[in-house]
């Protein structure tokens, strides 16, 4: 499964529209997904599941490139 990750580049930032950055991690939950990244400085706002149409649109975007885990 493909899920989007909606986060802050620093743990201890205010979630801020403008700032907020995203990736997509291909997993097989979504707390898999949350363990891969526990390292990263990051303040996690949201992991999403991409499915269907939703994800056909994000992987036509420039910006799509999947982190897997192995």
């Amino acid at each position: 499964m493909i899920f989007k990750v909606y986060y802050q580049e620093n743990r201890f930032e205010v979630p801020v529209r403008e700032n907020t950055q995203s990736l997509y991690v291909e997993a097989a939950s979504e707390r898999e997904v949350r363990h891969h990244l526990k390292d990263r400085n990051y303040n996690i706002e949201l992991v999403q599941l991409l499915e269907g149409n939703h994800l056909e649109y994000e992987q036509s975007s420039q910006n799509y490139e999947v982190e897997s885990i192995e």
